[in-house]
């Protein structure tokens, strides 16, 4: 029988990044998030109405399916409004999404690799990169993305949030969405993002 790996035991190996997207939803107008290389983080959720989160390992393409345990692990912990929308990709953010141009408001770039490059088409002009220092994509995104009318801040656990403008974009199959029953909570405080570590659970 196939261990289902779930966003509660991963954020006993991470931590909670939920309090990370709750300071980002108080300080800039987010509604539509888009999360490449997820794999079972639900945290931005918690603070944000629509996310899309994007990966190709098959324990997050089993654990978002289950649309039920989404909502369990969701229940109790959401802000007003928030999670309102879950939606799940299995692709590789590297090549085409189902995902329209400019659409976002956010991407997270959370230790998986070069995400702005290939995923700045879908963001909104006057959109967010939520990036940390991980696989360099912070400094990319500041070298690459910043223009005359960009604007760059620093949010918790020091992630970045770059302000670029959007471009083209493409569309694949394999999107898996549904809407979720909102439960409201005080945000939970985040701690330090960490590497995603190497699930005993069998795939």
């Amino acid at each position: 029988m196939v261990r289902r790996t779930t966003w509660s035991q991963y954020r006993q190996s991470i931590g909670d990044r939920s309090g990370l997207f709750a300071a980002v939803v108080d300080r800039w107008p987010v509604g539509e998030a888009l999360y490449p290389g997820s794999y079972v983080d639900l945290s931005p959720s918690t603070a944000i109405a629509s996310v899309t989160y994007v990966d190709t390992d098959a324990r997050a393409g089993r654990f978002f399916a289950d649309t039920d345990l989404v909502e369990q692990e969701l229940a109790g912990r959401t802000r007003p409004g928030a999670g309102a929308r879950v939606r799940f990709l299995a692709a590789d953010y590297t090549g085409p999404l189902e995902v329209p141009r400019r659409s976002v408001d956010l991407i997270v770039s959370l230790y998986a690799g070069p995400v702005s490059e290939h995923t700045r088409s879908y963001l909104r002009p006057g959109g967010w990169l939520l990036a940390n220092t991980s696989h360099g994509d912070a400094s990319l995104a500041v070298s690459t993305l910043r223009g005359p009318s960009s604007r760059l801040s620093i949010t918790a656990t020091a992630a970045t949030a770059c302000r670029p403008g959007g471009s083209t974009s493409t569309s694949s199959p394999g999107a898996r969405t549904w809407p979720t029953r909102n439960a409201s909570a005080p945000p939970v405080a985040a701690s330090p993002t960490r590497a995603r570590p190497s699930p005993t659970s069998s795939s």
